[in-house]
Parts: structure tokens; sequence; C-alpha cells
């Protein structure tokens, strides 16, 4: 009996450790399968949240376009120059005119706002790439398409020229009967092979291209010259571009408002010369004596208007203010693009930030054949007595009615 109890005693014993020993081992089981658990658990978390950055990149590339364009007129003025009314429009006519089409992954909206953001603050791919969360061959591909487009619609963009009316009560263009506007020309910073530097250096050390501009009176740009050399005369630039088969055309009994750096002939009048002319000589009260200083007056308050135009197109545009490293030939024709954007927001805008009180003049021009065309730029006896008469006749008027 004493021993069957001993029996049962280590029995007992062998029972409860080998239940100790299973519950280890179920203990060990269960850490295991835990474990498990949670290494699946971690890599569905890890394969859920890479697919959670790659749809979050596109909602942040949506996003960051909504908030530069749809937010408000005044966030897509601020980036892009314009509107959103006269951005959509640009929008439409790139894709109707420009033959700009959209891509798979890339609409003609966030094309154009990618080129005008550049165009308007000057920056350089790899911030574009960050921003706009493209790569680099994406935006480079993408920019040249869009200002080929630009181009394209040269022939819609570019301003009629429309002579001043018998009847204008401008008293700006009023003397001016049967002017067609004013042109100047301008320096604009760029980058040649080192070897054409010496070329494109200005009077003042600068490396740039001589850009000749033609406006309206309402500041739109009539014709564009870019890509003759900063060495270059303005006489010579000008010449140039009334000799090109699509140049500058100036119908006979027409004309155009020029400085003294061009010559006082036939389509080109220009004010004299030893005369108070700049507009800040008059603002001190000083009033006109002779028919020479009154004509330079009025001549240079609304030759002005090239001056005020080349001032909003700088203003307006970063890319042309400072030096740029496109090669010349893309940058001449950015400088046109920028100028035919330039007359776009000045049309479809209801008011331009860079000139709330600009007038739109609604005149048209006669077409002529092109026999009646002046073909080059030379000093006239007969226009210099025109100018002459017409310098008489202005002072007189005015002082009649003084």
């Amino acid at each position: 009996m004493a021993m069957n109890n001993g029996m049962k005693k280590r029995v007992v014993v062998v029972v409860i450790t080998y239940l100790e020993s299973l519950n280890r081992l179920i203990a060990i089981l269960i850490s295991m399968c835990a474990l498990l658990l949670a290494n699946i658990a971690r890599r569905r978390s890890n394969r859920n949240r890479l697919i959670w950055d790659c749809y979050g990149r596109a909602s942040s590339r949506e996003i960051n376009f909504h908030r530069i364009v749809y937010m408000s007129d005044r966030a897509c003025i601020e980036n892009t120059r314009m509107d959103r009314t006269c951005f959509f429009k640009l929008c439409e006519m790139l894709k109707t005119v420009g033959r700009l089409e959209a891509t798979r992954h890339m609409g003609v909206e966030e094309m154009v706002a990618l080129f005008l953001h550049i165009l308007a603050h000057d920056v350089k791919n790899r911030v574009i790439k960050r921003q706009f969360m493209r790569s680099g061959e994406t935006i480079s591909r993408q920019f040249t398409n869009v200002l080929l487009a630009v181009l394209r619609c040269h022939k819609v963009l570019l301003k009629r020229p429309q002579p001043v009316p018998e009847n204008s009560t401008d008293e700006k263009w009023k003397w001016f009967k049967n002017c067609l506007g004013a042109l100047d020309g301008t320096h604009i910073k760029i980058n040649p092979l080192q070897g054409d530097k010496p070329r494109y250096q200005t009077r003042k050390g600068e490396i740039a291209t001589n850009v000749l501009g033609v406006c309206s009176q309402d500041c739109q740009f009539i014709y564009v010259l870019p890509g003759w050399e900063g060495s270059a005369a303005d006489s010579r630039v000008l010449r140039d571009a009334i000799s090109r088969t699509n140049g500058l055309r100036v119908p006979k009994e027409f004309y155009y408002l020029c400085d003294v750096g061009y010559m006082n002939g036939e389509g080109f009048l220009a004010p004299y010369r030893g005369q108070r002319y700049h507009l800040s000589e008059w603002r001190q009260g000083a009033h006109p004596t002779t028919p020479q200083k009154f004509f330079n007056m009025k001549h240079s308050s609304a030759r002005n208007a090239i001056e005020r135009c080349f001032g909003m197109l700088k203003g307006r545009w970063a890319i042309i203010r400072s030096k740029s490293f496109y090669p010349v030939k893309t940058q001449c024709r950015i400088i046109t693009a920028c100028c035919l954007l330039h007359n776009h927001i000045r049309r479809e805008m209801a008011s331009d930030p860079m000139d709330d009180h600009a007038e739109d003049m609604q005149e048209t021009h006669p077409d002529v054949g092109d026999n009646m065309l002046i073909t080059h730029v030379e000093s006239s006896t007969a226009w210099t007595n025109w100018r002459d008469n017409l310098a008489q006749e202005m002072f007189n008027t005015w002082r009649r009615r003084a």
C-alpha cells in the first residue's frame, strides 16, 4: 500500500513535468505563430504603404496643379501671369491653331502651366522637377512642344497695325494722323558660344541680342525681330526687317514713330536732333517755345508706347530679364513667344496687372499691295519738309488753343 502511494506520487510528478513541458512547447508554438502572423502583417502593411505612396504621388501632382491654376485668379496670375479665363483661352488656341496635343500622362493645361511658370519665374529644370513632380526629360520636351505651338499662333497673336484716324481725340496720338505705332530696339541678355560673344557685346559690355520691337498705340506688338548681335546698330536691324520677305510691312503714306537712332525718312518719323526730347525734361513745368520743341514733346509722349511695351514685357517674363542658358536660337524663339503671350494677355484680360489703363483701339488697317510698300530706309528732303510743316501746324494749333 505504501509502494502504491509512492508510485502514485512519482506518476503525478511525471505527469506534472510532462504538462509543464507541453505548456512550454505550446507557448513556444504560440510565440512562433505570433511572430509569423506579425511578419505577414508587416509585409502586407509595407505593400499597402508602397501602393499608397504611388497613388499619393499622383494625387499630390494633381493637388499641386490645382493649386497653381484652379485655386483662384490671383494664384493663376502669380504663377502664369494670366487669369484662369485667359489661361484656358490660350490652351484652346494652342490646341486648335498651335496643334498642341495631350500625351498619355500629361494634359495640355499642365503643359501650358509648366511652360508659363518657367517664363514667368525663370526657374531651372531641377526646380520644376520637384514642383511639378515630372522628370527632367519630360519637362524639357514639353517646354519645347509648347514653345513651338505658341510660335505657330503668331498670325493670330500679332497685332494688326491700325492707323491713327483723322477724328482721333487721343491727346497722345491725335497729332500723328495715319501713324501705325512706334518702334525701337532693346537689348536682351543671351548666352552665345564663346567665339561669338565679341559680336554680341553691347556698348555697355553686356552680352545681348538687339531686338527690334514694333508696337501699336495700345501697347501690343505688331512685329518682333530678335537675333541680331548686340553690337549691331538699330538702323541696321530696321533695314534688315523691312527687306525680309515676311518682315515689317510699312505701306506708303503711313509711318511709325522712332527715336533719333533711326533716319528720318519715308515711313519712319524721327524727332529733331539737338532739341529737348525726353518726357522727364518736360515734367518740371517747362513749356515749348518753338515748333521743333513742341513736336519733340508730342513725339516723345506718343513714342513712349514702345518703351512701356518693353517695360511690361520684361516685368512680366523674368526669363528675359537675365542671361539665359538656352541656345541662342531657342532664346530668340522664347523672346518672340513672350511678345506673343504679352499680346494675348493684353487682349483677353479685363485688367492687365502690368498696365490697367491701356486703351483698346478698334480701327482697321486698309489692305495694300506689295508694290505700295516701303522697302528701304533713307533720309528724304521731302519727308523732312513734311515734318517741318507738321511741326509748324501742331505748334500753331496748340498756340490757338492755349
